[in-house]
Parts: C-alpha cells; sequence; structure tokens
C-alpha cells in the first residue's frame, strides 16, 4: 500500500477496522484524528491512547491553548502517510494506538477541572494503557501526575521548558500553570532528585532539588551529550516527559502562551529525545500549543512531533529492538 492508493480511503478515524499501520488518506481531507488513528473509548487490546485536554485556564497572558488539540491532530495528518524517522521499527505498525478524543468538563466549574482530569487518565492507565496527552496549558500536567504516582509511584519528571513552573504556591486548590510542579514535589508525587528539566532560561532562585539542564548547556553541551546526561539521572526510574512546546525557541514555535527567546530549536529537541530511548517512561504530553499567534501552524506541527516522539519512546520499551 502506498499514497497513491489514498482514492481508496477516507475517514480513517471512524472507517479504519485496523489498529496498527500508517494511514494513506489524503492529508487534506477527511475526519481529523491524531496520525488517523481510529477514535474509540474501547481501550481493550490498546497499547497508547492519545487524548486532547482543551484547557487554558490558567495563563498569565496569551490565551488560546484550549485549541491546542485540535491543531496538533491537523497537523499531525502531514506525518501520517509515513513512518517516524530515524527510529529502527515503525510504532505506528507495530503498536496498538488510538485517538481516545478530548476530555469533557464544566468549563464554569474550574474548581471541579483538576479531579475530572486526574479520573480521566485514571480510566485509561486502569485499562493498562499509556497516555500521551495533547494541551492544553501546563497546569494538566500536576492533575495527570497524581493519576501516574496512583499507579507507579513518585514519578521522574523530565520537562522540556522555558519555565521551571516550580514557583512557590502552597494552595493546592489553586489552578496555576507556573506553580503546578512545586505542588507536584511538595506532594510527594514527583521526585525531584531524579528529575530533569531541559531549556530552562527564566530566573527561579528555588527549583526545589530539580536538575536543571538550561537552553545554554544544551547548545554548548551539545543534544546528544544532554541526552546522555539525562539519561544518567533519570535512571530506572519510571519516568513522565513534559514537554512545553516553549522550550523551542519562539523562532521554531511562536504560537504559544509565553514565548521566551534563546531556546531550543527543533532539531536539539528532536536529537534529545530520539537519543533518550530506553528510559523508564510511562506516559507524556505536549501542552501550550495555541495556534491563534502562529497562522503558519509551525508550533502546532511541531506539537504533533513532539506527541509522535513520545510515541516512539513508549514503543521503544515494548518492542526492544
Amino acid at each position: 500500500m502506498a499514497l497513491e492508493d489514498s482514492k481508496n480511503f477516507v475517514d480513517e478515524a471512524f472507517t479504519n477496522p485496523e489498529l496498527k499501520g500508517v494511514s494513506y488518506e489524503n492529508t487534506f481531507g477527511g475526519a481529523m484524528s491524531f496520525l488517523r488513528r481510529l477514535y474509540t473509548k474501547d481501550l481493550t487490546g490498546i497499547d497508547i491512547a492519545v487524548t486532547g485536554v482543551p484547557f487554558d485556564q490558567a495563563v498569565t497572558n496569551r490565551p488560546g491553548t484550549r485549541l491546542g488539540p485540535r491543531a496538533i491532530r491537523e497537523a499531525s495528518t502531514l506525518q501520517s502517510p509515513d513512518e517516524p524517522y530515524g527510529w529502527p521499527f515503525d510504532a505506528l505498525s507495530e503498536l496498538a494506538i488510538v485517538d481516545y478524543g478530548d476530555m469533557a468538563y464544566d468549563y464554569a466549574n474550574i474548581p471541579a477541572f483538576p479531579d475530572t482530569l486526574t479520573d480521566h487518565i485514571r480510566t485509561i492507565l486502569n485499562a493498562d494503557v499509556a497516555s500521551v496527552t495533547l494541551g492544553g496549558d501546563h497546569y494538566i500536567s500536576f492533575p495527570i501526575l497524581k493519576a501516574y504516582a496512583e499507579k507507579y509511584g513518585p514519578m521522574s519528571l523530565l520537562q522540556f521548558d522555558a519555565h521551571t513552573d516550580t514557583w512557590a504556591d502552597d494552595d493546592m486548590s489553586r489552578v496555576d500553570h507556573g506553580t503546578m510542579f512545586y505542588k507536584a514535589v511538595k506532594s510527594g508525587i514527583v521526585d525531584p532528585k531524579r528529575s530533569v528539566q531541559v531549556g530552562i532560561r527564566t530566573t527561579n532562585e528555588d527549583t526545589l532539588g530539580v536538575n536543571i539542564i538550561d537552553a545554554r548547556e544544551v547548545y554548548e553541551s551539545g543534544p546528544a551529550a544532554v541526552a546522555q546526561k539525562i539519561k544518567g539521572i533519570l535512571g530506572d526510574n519510571p519516568v513522565y516527559l513534559s514537554f512545553d512546546i516553549d522550550g523551542l525557541d519562539p523562532a521554531f514555535a511562536p504560537g504559544t502562551g509565553t514565548p521566551v527567546w534563546g531556546g531550543l530549536s527543533s532539531i536539539q529537541a528532536q536529537i534529545i529525545l530520539r537519543d533518550i530511548a530506553g528510559i523508564n517512561i510511562k506516559g507524556g504530553d505536549v501542552v501550550e500549543v495555541s495556534p491563534p499567534y502562529d497562522t503558519s501552524g509551525a508550533t502546532a506541527i511541531a506539537g504533533a512531533h513532539v506527541a509522535t516522539q513520545i510515541i516512539c519512546l513508549l514503543g521503544w520499551n515494548k518492542l526492544k529492538p
């Protein structure tokens, strides 16, 4: 089967009976799901569930990340006819991956949102399925981590970001996209000594013991060396990977809520994500894609590639080439 066969396929998000394999649907048409995977709430026999959380209550300036999951799904159609590049296996053909759809919540009842999200992810994990979440502002990682810590114990956080998001905030009920990892560490669901934040380039005097690899170190040491350093810190601990798209420089991802200059290039991020293969990753997210600020769609394209790389990292531990 090849791309010229696209004339025979349409709306594979609903019509494809197969859970494995790349899609040969026309990229410009048809129902949108992530990488044209089947939309389903049935997790029987599934390896990975991609799910969206369209939420942006907690932004400090540029709203719009509630539209991120939709934009990432659309951008992912540019990849769907191809195997993920640079990996010794085709995760899309060898793993059962579905689009679990977006999480429903009452937009007018923000205090109920965190528990709703934890329950949403808990349902996926209870089916022994890994989640890859499309956000949404970065606060969503905190409720997600609660569900992961219930299953695996204290997690190692691998965070790509311009900001540490560990500013002090002892009010656990506040929904804030800049303090959620402070709360995660203080709650005991993240082990700071076995956690790493990559691409940081904003000042925060107290990082709670989390290991910092700032953007300058990535530039000066090189992404391959940084990947090996990350693996040494994480060890065998269960890992949750959170990629804030503003970890990339605004030249590569302008459509984000909090752009900061001097960030990672897309090739630096790609090399690091590929070279950390073998970490004990259990799930991940890509957040802060805000399409209203990027008419080119480059930010959503970057987000779609990051989500695909997370799928490949999860696949590595299942397929072990």
